[in-house]
């Protein structure tokens, strides 16, 4: 159990990193924007249904106001004309009339608060759209800012570590000659005092000791001849 939930936690850890780097925080806060655009268009509409609803409610009132007039014109023709049974069928109607007109009014004004209510919610959240939008594209500024400088930075360490390899080959190199020049150095040395065959030198073994033999002859003639001149 213990290793598998290490094994978890490592996959865990390593789908985090994956993410964090796939995850842009620009297109993030763009996001978070248009949905609280789209928050506010939704309040926006319930507004403008709201008052909608409270004009409707507004005419239909005018409507049954002038009826109500025209109700009471009647009864007073009715009356006039000794025909009080109109006049109370109008006064009826108009009372009835009257009834609805009131219950219009308190409908009117429940919207009218309604609306005060959405248009003073979509005040706020206006302002918070705009305060947001304007700390969003700061963050981005920012962020982009500190990306280019990331980006610069590991292009200067990668060309740091590159000068590095350089430098680091050059030694290498720089050891390998002086080594070769050593070990150049120490063959010579063994070849001129004859711990080594010169293999560059023509003749063989036989060859280098007659002319040892015929060089040293050659010297003594020459100490020879000194020695007569000399009347020695």
């Amino acid at each position: 159990m213990g290793l598998f939930n290490r094994m978890g936690t490592v996959v865990k850890s390593k789908m985090n990193k994956l993410m964090d780097r796939m995850e842009d925080p620009r297109e993030t806060l763009d996001y978070s924007y248009e949905k609280q655009l789209e928050m506010l268009q939704d309040v926006k509409r319930g507004v403008a249904e709201v008052a909608t609803s409270k004009k409707r409610l507004q005419l239909q009132r005018s409507k049954l106001s002038q009826s109500i007039e025209k109700l009471d014109s009647q009864a007073r023709e009715a009356i006039s004309v000794d025909r009080e049974d109109l006049a109370r069928l109008a006064l009826e109607r108009k009372s009835g009339l009257s009834v609805q007109i009131q219950g219009l009014d308190q409908q009117i004004a429940d919207l009218e608060k309604e609306q005060e209510k959405l248009v003073a919610a979509e005040k706020r959240l206006s302002t918070k759209v705009e305060v947001f939008r304007t700390k969003k594209e700061t963050i981005k500024a920012q962020y982009s800012a500190a990306e280019a400088q990331v980006k610069i930075n590991e292009s200067v360490s990668g060309i740091s570590e590159e000068m590095a390899d350089v430098g680091m080959a050059i030694e290498r190199a720089e050891n390998k000659t002086d080594q070769m020049k050593a070990r150049a150095s120490a063959l010579d040395e063994l070849i001129e005092v004859g711990t080594l065959d010169d293999l560059t030198s023509s003749g063989d073994d036989i060859d280098r000791e007659l002319a040892k033999i015929s060089s040293e002859s050659s010297v003594d003639l020459e100490l020879e001849k000194l020695r007569k001149e000399a009347g020695k």
